[in-house]
């Protein structure tokens, strides 16, 4: 007898619409297995799922937890898989703005250890990673993971990916108002829209409460919106100031101001205009120009402006739009247990230098945020578990991940700090210096990463060992510095912005290649990420302990009364800075020094390893791709309704993947359709079957025919013998439509060789 599987177990526990994408993503799979399905249209599929594939020539993971060797002997394999089916990979989890329950957790918990190495990183936009994943698994993951609301969908890819916000907003002492309902609609609202399908690459989308502190770092991201209220007609109105544009990676942007007060009622819509004029004028051949920031750095914010509100104005309204808003009022997180002031109690040893970094005072008097840091993003499973479990105790729903890879427990009543900083000490989770220098963010580096170059986690928990050793001796204005890393030039680990960041390089030493940081200085962590730092020196990786202390130590020497960090460079000047570590520069003979030609916890010698193309997003694919892709995965649904002996939802299976593909075709002509069959077919009829668009030169148009007889003659008497011949039908018409996409792709190249003012201009569109 069969064990029930995971999709009979949660069997009306899922959304409807989540539960249709996972078995859709499944059936992708067994296409992809069974060679009927392309890689490249596969590998974006399952990137849309949050499904990576992973580094693996480091042997470990720099996680101060455990040495995990990559060997895998039930599959044979001891060294760097070929490909995802040999060998496990990275599931990303999308967490709208940090958002947890304790039900959650536990979830998440579960997970890392039966699919997972027991370990969950916290990303850098409040997501988390499980690592080590066999790409069989992922299905009954996502599934486990909505039945607690949770989903994978477009954690990477070429889409929206996670909507962060500020971790403190409803509880900040200095936020206009609280972010997080907007947040949390604007996720449901971009998630699988149509008019987000068709990027070129990633779009980030960030909130924040105010504009001084770093909250939600609006200045980095490609659509960002910072609270603000504004008197209308006598009335207090909120709304926000609303950027567009920003990006860090190789090459970083600030976000522009496109207005400076959005209405509420407009934040949709209007995060809806600028996805539609990114889906249609955004790069797609050159990935490395493919972001939004490169689109209004080319345009220009005011013509960049123009074409949004020209959108705008053109959109069929959607009653989604405002439909959130009569419950915003009414949104208000609730405390589990009553305000009680901690004058008076008992504090336990430790607790004073934990409770001055990692305990933040709410606007609602008597109960404070806790954080709970976490060294390099990490923790295990049964700390997750146990920490659920604290939630539940002293804080109840009211939980948030950081972009500085931490949690936060808010709502809690300050007399009970004592024993929730007890019960984290039980579980090694009790570490002070939360949001200091000691709190170094990294990204994966070449750990898992396969675009690392060097040894970001392994550099990140070197500093973190060495500041803690010494954090009582450290200068007050030093400990409020940011450290960040990434292990290369993409900013992964958002180096830009920090007070000092670092971004991993190389440089070769007679035969041989040394790991290298590059030393980045003149970010602001402040003003939502107020300004981008630039490299000033590349340092052997050995060195950059060596290289914060000489940086820490002048600024402590030589700053002016009350002088930040930023304010301090600026004075001083970059040349000075790069003179002071001129020195930490030199790198010597391999037989004088080999420590040098190694990685932080790596005793092997340093090669660039498994570098190789990174899956940050993967292929650029046209949205008709993957329309067609979808109707594929539909005519294969209806064969298994078929063999299953459903011969009525095998007939109207195949309709529908026939609807869909016809429904792709009109897409290529940038004309919004509604999802009514109807409406779908007189287009394509018109469009492409009157035009002979459609047709092949040996069966002319008699593949529309399957479609329009079907459509006008719906099937009254379900047979095996009828769902066969339309499954077939279905199956030609979907090859036919994917052969007009290559007509019309083809003459789109050979518009494009045209002279003069008719370059690029397509003959048949």
């Amino acid at each position: 007898m069969n064990a029930t599987t995971w999709k009979e177990k949660l069997a009306g526990m899922i959304a409807p619409e989540l539960a249709a994408e996972i078995d859709a993503y499944e059936i992708q799979m067994e296409l992809r297995k069974q060679g009927k399905l392309d890689e490249k249209i596969f590998a974006e599929s399952r990137l849309r799922r949050g499904v990576y594939g992973q580094r693996y020539d480091n042997g470990h993971r720099h996680d101060g937890m455990r040495t995990r060797q990559l060997e895998y002997p039930e599959r044979g394999l001891t060294k760097g898989p070929e490909t995802l089916w040999d060998a496990p990979g990275m599931q990303r989890i999308k967490i709208p703005f940090g958002g947890l329950s304790p039900e959650q957790m536990d979830v998440l918990a579960d997970l890392a250890e039966e699919y997972s190495d027991g370990i969950l990183h916290v990303t850098t936009r409040q997501d988390f990673q499980l690592h080590f994943v066999h790409i069989e698994d992922t299905p009954s993951l996502m599934r486990r993971l909505a039945a607690v609301g949770i989903t994978t969908r477009e954690a990477c890819g070429n889409s929206v990916r996670n909507v962060t916000a500020c971790p403190i907003s409803g509880v900040c002492r200095d936020e206009a108002f609280d972010v997080t309902p907007y947040a949390k609609a604007c996720s449901r609202f971009l998630l699988g829209h149509r008019d987000t399908q068709d990027f070129g690459r990633k779009f980030k989308p960030a909130f924040s409460g105010c504009k001084e502190h770093a909250c939600g770092l609006v200045s980095m991201h490609d659509i960002g919106f910072i609270a603000a209220r504004r008197i209308v007609d006598g009335k207090e109105k909120r709304g926000f100031e609303f950027y567009v544009g920003g990006g860090l990676g190789a090459v970083p942007h600030q976000a522009k101001l496109i207005d400076p007060f959005l209405p509420e009622e407009e934040l949709l819509p209007m995060s809806q205009a600028v996805s539609r004029v990114f889906a249609r004028l955004g790069e797609k051949k050159n990935r490395q120009r493919a972001r939004i920031k490169f689109l209004v750095a080319s345009l220009g914010i005011d013509e960049f402006r123009r074409l949004v509100q020209e959108e705008r104005r053109t959109m069929p309204e959607d009653p989604r739009w405002t439909a959130y808003l009569k419950d915003v009022p009414r949104y208000a997180e609730k405390p589990i247990r009553q305000a009680v002031p901690l004058n008076g109690l008992k504090r336990p040893e430790g607790f004073e230098s934990w409770y001055r970094t990692n305990v933040y005072q709410q606007k609602q008097g008597g109960y404070v945020v806790a954080t709970v840091t976490l060294p390099l993003g990490d923790l295990t499973s049964q700390q997750l578990r146990k920490l659920a479990g604290l939630a539940r105790e002293y804080s109840g729903d009211n939980i948030r991940t950081t972009v500085e890879q931490n949690i936060l427990l808010r709502w809690v009543s300050e007399a009970d700090l004592p024993a929730l900083y007890q019960e984290l000490r039980k579980l090694g989770l009790a570490q002070p210096g939360g949001g200091t220098i000691v709190d170094v963010t990294a990204c994966p580096g070449t750990d898992t990463c396969k675009l690392g170059i060097a040894s970001s986690r392994g550099l990140a928990s070197e500093l973190r060992n060495r500041l803690m050793a010494n954090n009582l001796q450290l200068d007050e204005a030093v400990r409020g510095l940011r450290i960040k890393i990434s292990g290369c030039f993409n900013s992964c680990g958002q180096h830009h912005i920090a007070d000092i960041g670092f971004y991993g390089n190389s440089r070769t030493i007679g035969s041989y290649k040394v790991p290298h940081f590059q030393v980045v200085l003149g970010g602001k962590w402040t003003d939502n990420a107020g300004a981008y730092g630039l490299a000033i020196a590349s340092i052997p990786s050995k060195r950059i302990p060596d290289a914060v202390v000489k940086i820490t130590d002048f600024y402590v020497q030589q700053r002016q009364k009350g002088e930040s960090f930023q304010n301090f460079i600026q004075r001083v000047g970059k040349k000075a800075m790069k003179d002071l570590l001129d020195e930490l520069t030199k790198v010597p003979a391999h037989n004088v020094d080999a420590s040098y030609y190694s990685d932080w916890g790596d005793s092997r010698e340093f090669t660039l390893g498994d570098m190789g193309t990174g899956e940050c997003a993967g292929e650029v694919v046209p949205r008709v791709q993957f329309e067609l892709s979808a109707a594929e995965r539909e005519a294969f649904e209806a064969q298994l309704h078929m063999d299953s002996g459903d011969y009525r939802m095998a007939d109207e299976t195949a309709y529908a993947a026939m609807i869909q593909a016809a429904k792709a075709l009109v897409f290529t002509e940038f004309l919004d359709v509604a999802n009514d069959p109807a409406t779908i077919v007189t287009e394509f009829r018109k469009r492409f079957y009157d035009t002979q668009l459609f047709h092949n030169k040996f069966v002319g148009g008699k593949f529309a025919q399957y479609l329009f007889r079907r459509h006008e003659s719906p099937t009254s008497v379900y047979s095996k013998e009828g769902a066969h011949q339309l499954v077939e039908e279905a199956q030609l018409f979907i090859e036919a439509a994917y052969a007009c996409y290559g007509r019309i792709a083809a003459e789109k190249v050979s518009a494009a060789a045209l002279p003069g003012p008719l370059a690029g201009l397509p003959k048949m569109v």
